[in-house]
């Protein structure tokens, strides 16, 4: 007797393998209070740093636009240079972050990056920009470090948004 499958059932059995697989690898330790502070503190700082880092440099950028008052194409353009490194340094400093935790496995594990830093950068770009990432991923505890990278990177670029557009609204205005 031959049995024919149809391509519902095969592909339903593939799933079913793989959940069972999944489902059957030891899930990282989330029940470790101490990795779980030492992560709270580390998203913490992280997520002050950015934010104090960009907030100083919006106050920067407001002050010295203040000054170039004759000139509103340079005005523009000196805002769009001014928050794009502060992006960058936010990307490295949660970067950072994330190597740094990588000392331990407690903390979780890489997935799919190389053992340079870049890797890192690379992961905190994806993850501040909300983009995401297909290639590489955390797994663990250090992935609330990676929520709460998305909703900072979110906040911190919608503020950039919004004072460019401030900026070019003076433009436009004085137009």
């Amino acid at each position: 007797m031959v049995v024919v499958r149809t391509t519902m059932e095969v592909a339903a059995y593939a799933a079913a393998s793989v959940v069972t697989e999944v489902q059957a690898k030891p899930v990282a330790e989330y029940g470790n209070w101490g990795v779980n502070g030492i992560i709270v503190v580390a998203t913490a700082l992280s997520v002050c740093l950015c934010v104090l880092l960009h907030y100083e440099v919006l106050n920067f950028l407001s002050r010295r636009l203040a000054q170039l008052e004759g000139q509103r194409r340079r005005r523009v353009l000196f805002a769009i240079f001014g928050v794009l490194p502060a992006h960058v340094a936010e990307i490295w400093i949660f970067a950072m972050a994330y190597a740094l935790l990588q000392i331990s496995p407690a903390f979780g594990t890489a997935h799919g990056i190389g053992p340079s830093f870049l890797d890192y950068v690379y992961v905190s770009a994806m993850t501040f920009t909300t983009v995401g990432m297909s290639d590489a991923y955390l797994s663990g505890p250090i992935r609330f470090v990676c929520g709460n990278e998305a909703l900072t990177g979110l906040v911190l670029i919608t503020w950039s948004a919004s004072f460019t557009f401030l900026e070019m609204e003076r433009f436009w205005r004085d137009r």
